[in-house]
C-alpha cells in the first residue's frame, strides 16, 4: 500500500464517513475488524498496529459506521452495512493480498469479507469469532422481549463492556439472519486460524468448533485457551496473536 500514516476518513457514496488509520509496509496487508460496539482504539487493534509498524507490515484498522470516530448512529447499523464498510476499506484503501484479523463480530464479518473477495484475502484470523450471534440473541430473548422488539423495533440490553446498553434492533436481527454462516458449508479455501477462550461468557467455545466443521478449507487450526475470556487481550493473548500472525504470513509467503 502506498498511503501515508494518519487518521483519515473514507467518504462513502451513502453519506457515511468511515474513519481509518493506515500504515504503509509490506504485503500481505493486515486489516483489523473490530467487534460489536468496539472501536479501533482497543487493546488488540493497538497492539497489532504496533507489531505491524515494528515489522514493517502494511496495516489498516477502521471503525464501522456508528462506531468510534466514524459517522452514523450505532442503532442504524446491521451486519450487512458493516460488511459494506469493510469491503469499502478493502477495495479503496488496500491493494494486493490481505490477512483479515477479526475480533468477535469482526470474525463474522472477516469470514463474510473473505467470501466476497476470495482473490484478495489470503488468510483469516478469528479471535472469539462470533458468526450468527444475532440468531443467538434472538433465541435467548424472552417472549415479552420479542414482542417489544416487534412493536418498538428495538430493545436495550446491559453491556459488560460499556456503561451504555446495547441497542438491539429488529433490523439487526433480521439482517443478521440473512448473513448466517453456520447452517451451510463456508466455501473458503484460504488458511484460517481461530483462537478461542474457554472461559468466554459471550461466545461459547463450541462456536469455534462449529466454524471449523463448516469451513471447506483444509488449512484450518483452532487454538483453545483454557483460561481465556472473550477479550483475549492479556499479554499472553497478544503474544499468541502476533505469533499466529507471523506464522500465517510465512505460510502465505511460502505458498506464493
Amino acid at each position: 500500500m502506498n498511503v501515508s500514516s494518519g487518521l483519515l476518513l473514507l467518504q462513502r457514496k451513502c453519506g457515511v464517513n468511515i474513519a481509518y488509520h493506515v500504515i504503509d509496509g509490506a504485503n500481505p496487508a493486515i486489516v483489523f475488524l473490530g467487534g460489536f460496539m468496539s472501536d479501533m482504539t482497543g487493546t488488540k487493534a493497538t497492539a497489532l498496529e504496533t507489531h505491524c509498524r515494528d515489522h514493517k507490515r502494511a496495516f489498516v484498522k477502521f471503525d464501522y459506521r456508528g462506531h468510534g470516530a466514524s459517522s452514523g448512529k450505532f442503532r442504524d447499523g446491521t451486519i450487512g452495512l458493516w460488511l459494506e464498510d469493510s469491503l469499502s476499506i478493502i477495495d479503496e484503501i488496500t491493494s494486493g493480498p490481505l490477512i483479515l484479523v477479526g475480533s468477535s463480530m469482526g470474525g463474522w464479518i472477516a469470514l463474510l469479507a473473505a467470501l466476497a473477495r476470495p482473490e484478495r484475502v489470503k488468510g483469516v484470523i478469528g479471535l472469539a469469532a462470533a458468526p450468527d450471534f444475532t440468531n443467538d440473541i434472538w433465541n435467548e430473548l424472552s417472549e415479552p422481549q420479542k414482542r417489544e422488539m416487534k412493536t418498538r423495533g428495538h430493545i436495550e440490553q446491559p453491556s459488560d463492556y460499556s456503561d451504555e446498553p446495547y441497542v438491539i434492533t429488529r433490523d439487526l436481527i433480521e439482517d443478521g439472519a440473512s448473513h448466517s454462516l453456520l447452517n451451510a458449508p463456508i466455501t473458503l479455501r484460504c488458511p484460517v486460524r481461530l483462537i478461542q477462550g474457554m472461559q468466554d461468557t459471550d461466545v461459547p467455545w463450541t462456536t469455534a468448533l462449529r466454524i471449523v466443521e463448516r469451513l471447506e478449507s483444509d488449512d484450518v487450526t483452532l487454538t483453545l485457551v483454557k483460561s481465556g475470556d472473550h477479550r483475549l487481550s492479556e499479554p499472553e493473548d497478544l503474544k499468541r496473536l502476533m505469533e499466529t500472525l507471523e506464522t500465517l504470513c510465512d505460510r502465505i509467503a511460502t505458498a506464493a
